[in-house]
Formats: C-alpha cells, structure tokens, sequence
C-alpha cells in the first residue's frame, strides 16, 4: 500500500507525459487534481487502518543494494503518518489552486507529481540511502519549480542559491549517514536495525561529529539560524504552490530528520548536545520574528515567521534531549507538540502563501505598503488572510495553538530560560501580522502603480477559496479537538523519548 501511495504521483506523471502535446492544458490540470485527490484517498485508507501501538506499520522491505546495506525499506508510525497526510492534503490544495495555470501546464503537473512523490518517499523511508536519495531529489524538483515558474529573471539566481546552499547540506547528511554505516556491525543503512543497535553508544567524539555532520545537513534544510538565508530569496521569488510546498512540506523534512535519524540513532551525543539545540531553537523563534517585522514584502515577512516557527520544533526536539530536572512525560509533550507544530505550520503557513499568490496575480506585488483597503472589494480574501494569520500567531481554537502550548509545556520543566525567550517571540509575531493586516486590509483602497486606475481588486474565485478554505478547517479541527491527531503521535512520541533516555 506504502510503495502505491508513494510511486502512484510519479507513474501517473510519466503516463502524463506521453500524450499528446496537442491536449488542452486544462486536461492536465485536471488530471493533477484527480490523481492528487486519490493519494490522499490511499492515505485517509492507511490513516484509518493503522494501530498507533504497533510500531511501524504498512512496512515493506526489499532488497536493493545489498552488498551495501541497503534496501527498499519503508513503513509508517506516528511521527511519520502525519507528515505524509499533510503532504497529501498540500499537494491537493496546489492542484486545485492551480488549475487556471497557462504557463508550459504539462510541464508544471508533471513536475509537481513528480515532487509529490519524492516528499511521500522521504517520509516513508525506514532506510538511510532511501531517506538520502528522496532528499536530494527534492532539491532538484523545488529547483526547476522555483526557475521555470518563479516571478521574473531573479527567480533563476534564488533558485540556484537554494539548490546549492540545500545540496550542500545534503552531502554533509551523507556524510554522517556514512559514519553510522560505518559504526555498526554489520554495517547498514537501515533505520529499525541501526536504532536498535546504538552502534555510537560510547563513542564520544565520533558520535560527536556524526551528529554535527547530520545536524548542519538538517539544520539547512529547516532552516534554522544562522542556515536560514536561502529561505527568503527562495520563498520571494518561487510561485505560490512553490512557496506553499517549499514551505509547508520541504522544510519539514529537516525537523522530521531530527525525530527519524538523529535522535534514536545518536540517543547518546544527542543528550549531550541537547543544549546546543535549544538555543538554536530558541535563537531562531526570536531572530525570525525580529527579521519578519522589519520586511515590507509580504512573502519575505511570512518567510522569515517560518524560521521563527521551525524554532519552536527545534526547541521542543532539544528540550527532549535534556534528561536531568524533568520527566520522560515532559519530554514526550515536548515531541508531541514538535510533530504537531510541523503539521500546523504546513496546513497554515501552505495557505498564507497561497493567499499571498492572489495577491500577486491581481497586483504583481507583495509590498505591504503599495496596499489598502482591500476589505471593502475582497472581503473573502481579507477574512481568510486575517483567519490564516490568527492562526500563525497561536490564538486557541487552531492548531497552532495547539502545538505551541505542548511544547512550551514539555520544554519549561527543564529549560526556563530558553523557553521564555521562545514565548516572547509570541508577541512579535502578533505584533507584525496585526500590523500587516491594519496596513493592506482597512482604510481606502490603494493599489501598486502598476495596476490600471479603475481596475479594483477582484475577490477570491471559487478555485482560490477551494484551496484556502480546506487547508484553515483542518488547522481549525485540530485546535478545536486534536484527539484523532494525537492519538495516533503520542504513542510515538513516548516511543522516541524511551530511546533518547537509553
């Protein structure tokens, strides 16, 4: 079931793409809808099926390069399950956004399944060359998306500083995935053996650099402080489903690195450098709100509160390293509230952009400043900017709330001070997309220069609040009652939290 969820995007991608070129677009567009709508279909099926208490479920485990250790090796648990329905859900959002698409559409379906593919694969894979390889071939999709379908000849230079600072990254995690290869006896690649193994336990300074060369890989793919760079240029100049998919799933596969690989394979190094992390946690929720408020680009301030939001999972994963001063249900809060934050970032950060992306197609521009008053002609859009941004902020009733509230609770019992710190970029969040929205929202209505007079400012269509609208309930859904969430990452959660204290 795992290989037909995660291949079916691809394969229907390939048949895609030897029809004839003679079709309308629009067939295309459809079709991405369509074959979207089954996966997730396929994923709510496995979701339903899948026992919380059963370790990995739906596994599958084929020989590949067995001379090497490594095999086909993929299955499901609870930190992983999510990530893959939120994968779904995007992904769906994208192809009905997109379905007015005009720019090479076959090309741009292609590519997109192609993509869905690769960020189902990754977080299915219970084997470190599988993991690897899904990695880099993410680098490659998000590349050609952001330089084919980007917003003008800047769009080129930001997708190769992405493509180059991530692939840089990446050769670093290949590094430490082959110093854990190398550690265990026998040597393989494959997680459920090297997790049960601890092949590092003990070994100080090489554990050490293990973890350094797999936290730099991750670290720049979060991003988090100071890795965070190519983020805003990427976010900037990609189209909105770029932006959506870069920020609400590729991001993640760096902080879902951390819960995978880093903790149960280097339980050891990773306590003793758990320090290391909360301060980059918490240095990274405060300097991402910080540089948010200073950005008159809309896309670039919503950029910048992704970093601010990925440093509250880093903490929460740090805070479950520090063993002394709390208790295993603090720590396994602490997990619970991290994968919970990946989700919620996804779902509500996926439809920030998207809303940013009309913006763009009705003005060509994302200066705060250049606009106004757009609630008086765009009401749809202003309630669903304003709701999405209440829900970045954590107000109760979203699932933002949700997860910030857990891992602020499991990381205080042990660290008050980087908690604290954490906490207080709360308010500077607040303060920027309050202040956002009373600039672009009320008042009369200003447009950029480039719009013609008398034009107005048209409200959402039927597709656009068709790919907003689903991605805010779910986010509402959880933070409303978040049980059927839960229930499926807690077990997991504790799960992780016992390997971390071996």
């Amino acid at each position: 079931m795992l290989s037909l969820i995660v291949f079916w995007p691809a394969a229907a991608a390939l048949a895609l793409a030897v029809l004839p070129s003679r079709l309308p677009g629009k067939w295309f567009l459809r079709a991405w809808v369509a074959i979207s709508a089954v996966d997730l279909a396929l994923v709510i099926a496995v979701w339903v099926a899948y026992n919380p208490h059963g370790g990995f479920g739906f596994t599958e485990n084929l020989r590949w390069i067995p001379s090497a250790g490594v095999g086909y090796h993929v299955g499901v648990d609870g930190l992983s399950l999510p990530l893959v329905a939120l994968t779904s859900v995007l992904f769906l959002a994208c192809a009905v956004y997109s379905l007015r698409e005009t720019r090479r559409p076959r090309t741009y379906v292609c590519l997109f399944l192609g993509l869905e593919t690769v960020c189902i694969g990754l977080f299915v894979a219970l084997d470190l060359i599988v993991f690897f390889v899904f990695f880099d071939l993410s680098i490659v999709g998000m590349y050609f998306v952001i330089a084919g379908w980007g917003h003008g000849p800047a769009a080129r230079a930001a997708a190769l500083k992405f493509f180059l600072y991530t692939f840089v990254g990446s050769l670093a995690l290949l590094l430490g995935f082959i110093g854990l290869y190398l550690a265990a006896t026998p040597h393989t690649f494959d997680i459920v053996a090297l997790i049960r193994a601890n092949p590092l336990a003990g070994r100080g300074a090489y554990a050490g650099a293990v973890l350094a060369a797999i936290g730099v890989g991750l670290a720049i793919k979060t991003p988090t402080v100071p890795f965070h760079t190519w983020l805003p240029p990427a976010h900037t100049d990609a189209p909105a489903t770029g932006s959506a998919i870069l920020a609400g799933v590729l991001l993640k596969m760096g902080t879902y690195g951390f819960v995978r690989i880093a903790m149960p394979l280097l339980p050891d190094a990773w306590r003793r450098y758990a320090l290391v992390f909360i301060i980059v946690g918490a240095l990274s929720a405060v300097y991402g709100a910080l540089v948010a408020l200073a950005q008159p680009n809309l896309k670039r301030m919503i950029a910048y509160t992704s970093v601010n939001h990925m440093g509250y999972v880093i903490l929460g994963v740090g805070a479950a390293g520090v063993l002394a001063g709390t208790d295993a249900q603090a720590r396994s809060l602490a997990v619970t509230g991290a994968v919970t934050q990946m989700v919620s970032h996804g779902l509500i950060t996926g439809a920030l952009f998207l809303l940013s992306g009309t913006l763009w197609d009705r003005t060509g521009s994302y200066q705060i400043d250049a606009h106004s008053g757009l609630a008086g002609s765009a009401p749809a859009f202003a309630g669903l900017t304003a709701l999405a941004a209440f829900a970045s902020i954590g107000i109760p009733g979203f699932s933002g709330f949700v997860a910030e509230f857990q891992i602020f609770a499991g990381s205080l019992a042990s660290q008050v001070a980087a908690t604290t710190v954490a906490v207080l970029s709360i308010v500077i969040t607040a303060g920027l997309f309050l202040r956002a929205l009373q600039r672009m929202l009320v008042g009369p209505l200003r447009l950029p220069e480039t719009v013609p007079a008398g034009t107005g400012f048209a409200d959402l269509t039927v597709r656009e609040a068709v790919a907003v609208v689903p991605l805010l309930a779910v986010s509402a859904v959880i933070g409303v009652a978040p049980r059927w969430l839960l229930d499926v990452i807690e077990p997991a959660a504790r799960h992780l939290v016992g390997l971390v204290a071996r």
